[in-house]
C-alpha cells in the first residue's frame, strides 16, 4: 500500500501545509487510541467537507485548515466494507508504524486513497 502518485501531484502540498499544525494533535490521538487498547490501527479520515466516517477531531474552520480531520480505527473500515474482510490482513501488513507514521484516508470527490505521512522528527 504504497503512497498514490495522484496524491504527490494533486494532494500532498495541501495536506502537507496542514499537517504542520495538526501533526502533534493527530499523533497524540493515534497514541492514545492504541495505548486504551481501541485499535493498532488508528487512521485518520480527511476531506474538504464533513463526512460520515470516524468523529471530527479537527474541524477545518478551527485553525484555518483545508482539510477537516476525522479519527477512527480498522474495525469501522471493516464495518462499512471500505476495507473487505479479506484484505485486513493485507492492510496490516501495509500499515506503517503509527509512532512514525499517519496513516490519512484522503476522502476529495470521486477520489479516495490512503496515505502515510512522517511526523516531523522532534
Amino acid at each position: 500500500m504504497d503512497n498514490n502518485p495522484e496524491i504527490s501531484g494533486k494532494y500532498l502540498g495541501t495536506i502537507t501545509e496542514d499537517f504542520v499544525f495538526v501533526a502533534d494533535t493527530l499523533k497524540e490521538a493515534s497514541y492514545a487510541v492504541r495505548k486504551r487498547g481501541f485499535s493498532d490501527y488508528p487512521i485518520f479520515p480527511i476531506c474538504r467537507v464533513e463526512q460520515p466516517i470516524g468523529k471530527l477531531l479537527i474541524g477545518a474552520q478551527e485553525l484555518n485548515l483545508k482539510w477537516n480531520y476525522n479519527i477512527t480505527y480498522l474495525d469501522e473500515f471493516v464495518q462499512r466494507e471500505i476495507i473487505s474482510s479479506e484484505k485486513v490482513d493485507a492492510f496490516k501488513e501495509s500499515y506503517k508504524d503509527p509512532d512514525e507514521f499517519c496513516c490519512l484516508f484522503v476522502i476529495d470527490n470521486d477520489f479516495t486513497n490512503f496515505v502515510f505521512i512522517p511526523y516531523p522528527e522532534d
